[in-house]
């Protein structure tokens, strides 16, 4: 795997994030279409039901990814927290967020006190955190 970095951060999985999203796309029109076709002739609960499970897999698709990564978060708040400690022995400043110290994660853990005081000092938004960083530590499990 080539060396991470802050251009380089950011994963697209393919399956999901293009190929499941355009698959929904195109049965969320179809649907659309099919229910108005079927509008005044036969059909037309068949129609509904494939709209409304199309709608449902797009909550599906945007839910299973969003609780995901909320559960990511929690885990790396916790583990940003224990190493905060562990460096500086005192937790993080409290006005961090959660989005902040998500970004601070990348920090190695000779810049990572002091980043994480600026970026509470400052407001630091958390793309400005990551580019801050001057060594950046990878982090290859984020989904």
């Amino acid at each position: 795997m080539a060396e991470q970095t802050f251009a380089t951060h950011r994963r697209t999985v393919v399956g999901y994030h293009i190929v499941l999203s355009l698959l929904l796309l195109v049965t969320f029109i179809g649907a659309c279409i099919n229910l108005v076709k079927s509008i005044g002739g036969t059909g037309l609960y068949s129609a509904s039901l494939i709209l409304a499970l199309t709608i449902v897999s797009v909550f599906l698709f945007v839910f299973s990814r969003t609780f995901a990564l909320k559960a990511q978060d929690r885990a790396i708040r916790a583990e940003e927290q224990l190493r905060h400690y562990v460096l500086a022995g005192k937790l993080l400043d409290s006005r961090l967020s959660v989005k902040q110290i998500v970004g601070l994660r990348f920090a190695s853990d000779g810049e990572f006190v002091a980043l994480a005081r600026r970026a509470a000092d400052g407001n630091m938004n958390p793309e400005e955190i990551k580019k801050a960083v001057a060594s950046w530590r990878a982090d290859t499990y984020r989904a």
